[in-house]
C-alpha cells in the first residue's frame, strides 16, 4: 500500500491576538503572521464568536479575558477611520473607538495570570500636529489640535499594561500605501483619470510608509528591545508637490489639475485643514537606530513596489478599497 507523501501541518510558533482584524492593516498584518506559522486570535464585536476568536464590545469594556491569557502578544488596532467630514459626534466616535478599545485591552492583559510580553498599540504622526518644515521624531513635542489630542489620549489609555510590566509599543503610523485602503486607494481613479495634481501650495510635508515595510516594522516591535513611541514612516518624507508628481509618473499620466487650499476647506472642513494641509516632516529615527531595514526607503520604489511599473495602459490593479473580511 503506497505511503502518504503529504506532511503534517507544522506548530503554531506562537499565538497573537489581534484588533482590528478586517481593517486593510489588520488582514494584511494577519496574512504575513499565517504565512510565519502564528496563531490568530482575532476580536471580534460579533456574535456569536467562534473559537479562537475572542469576544469583546470596548464601547461597553467587555472582553472576554481569559481566552487572552497565554497569548505571547496582543496588537490593537482598533479604530474608526478619520477619512470623513468631522461633525462633533464624529469626532467623539474617533476618539472613543482608540481610547475605548486600547483602554479595555490594556486593563485586560495588566490581570491575566499569564500576560503577553508585548502590547503592540495603534497610534499615528497625527500627535505631532501641523509643525510646516519642522523635523520630528519620536523625542519632539506634542503638537495641538483634534488629532494630537486624540492620539495622547489614545496612547495614555495603554498605561495599565505599562504599569503592569507589559512592554508596550506605540505604532505611530504615518500615511500606509497600498491600492487596497487607506489614502492612496481614493487617489488612484482621479489620477488615472489624468485629474490628479497638488493640494493646496503643495509645500506640506507627507510622511508615508509601504504597506509591506509597515508589515514587516510591525513585526519587528514584536520581537525587538524596543518600548514606547515608534515612528512608522519610511526615512524620507517628500512635500505633497513631489508625491503627486512622483504618483503621476509611476502611473504614467500628467499631474496638473491642483485643488485650492479653500475646496479642500469647503469641502472636508477641520478633516481637510488637518489631513490634507497639514504638514508633519517625520522621521523613523528609533525603528532605524534599533536595526530595522526598509525594503522601500524611497518614495518611487514604494509607489512601484505597490502598483507595479503601471504605465498609461495599465489598468490591472483594483482601484477600490478592499472589502473587509
Amino acid at each position: 500500500m503506497p505511503q502518504s507523501t503529504s506532511r503534517p501541518a507544522e506548530p503554531a510558533t506562537r499565538r497573537i491576538a489581534i484588533s482590528g482584524a478586517s481593517g486593510f492593516l489588520g488582514s494584511t498584518l494577519i496574512a504575513r503572521l499565517r504565512r510565519e506559522r502564528v496563531s490568530i486570535q482575532r476580536l471580534r464585536r460579533a456574535s456569536p464568536v467562534a473559537a479562537p476568536d475572542i469576544a469583546w464590545q470596548p464601547a461597553n469594556g467587555q472582553i472576554d479575558v481569559a481566552s487572552l491569557d497565554g497569548a505571547d502578544a496582543v496588537v490593537n488596532l482598533a479604530g474608526a477611520p478619520i477619512a470623513r467630514r468631522w461633525t462633533a459626534r464624529r469626532k467623539r466616535e474617533i476618539l472613543d473607538s482608540r481610547v475605548d478599545s486600547t483602554a479595555v485591552l490594556s486593563r485586560a492583559i495588566a490581570h491575566l495570570e499569564h500576560p503577553p510580553s508585548v502590547f503592540i498599540s495603534g497610534s499615528a504622526i497625527g500627535i505631532y500636529g501641523d509643525r510646516g518644515d519642522e523635523e520630528l521624531d519620536e523625542e519632539s513635542a506634542r503638537g495641538t489640535g483634534f488629532l494630537a489630542d486624540t492620539t495622547a489620549a489614545w496612547e495614555g489609555a495603554a498605561a495599565p499594561a505599562g504599569d503592569a510590566g507589559i512592554r508596550v509599543v506605540f505604532v505611530r503610523s504615518g500615511l500606509v500605501l497600498s491600492p487596497g485602503g487607506g489614502a492612496l486607494a481614493k487617489l488612484l481613479l482621479p489620477f488615472r483619470l489624468g485629474l490628479g495634481g497638488r493640494v493646496g501650495s503643495g509645500a506640506q510635508w507627507m510622511s508615508w510608509i509601504s504597506l509591506e515595510d509597515w508589515v514587516s516594522a510591525v513585526l519587528f516591535a514584536l520581537d525587538a528591545d524596543v518600548s514606547g513611541p515608534l515612528n512608522l514612516v519610511a526615512p524620507n518624507p517628500v512635500p505633497n508637490a513631489e508625491f503627486v508628481t512622483t504618483l503621476a509618473r509611476v502611473l504614467g499620466r500628467p499631474a496638473v489639475v491642483p485643488i485650492p487650499a479653500r475646496a479642500i476647506d469647503v469641502l472636508f472642513g477641520e478633516m481637510g485643514r488637518a489631513t490634507l494641509l497639514g504638514s508633519q516632516r517625520v522621521h523613523p529615527r528609533r525603528l532605524i537606530e534599533s536595526g530595522f531595514e526598509f525594503s522601500f526607503p524611497t518614495l518611487e520604489q514604494a509607489l512601484r513596489n505597490e502598483l507595479g511599473d503601471a504605465g498609461p495602459d495599465d489598468w490591472a490593479y483594483d482601484i477600490e478599497p478592499a472589502s473587509p473580511k
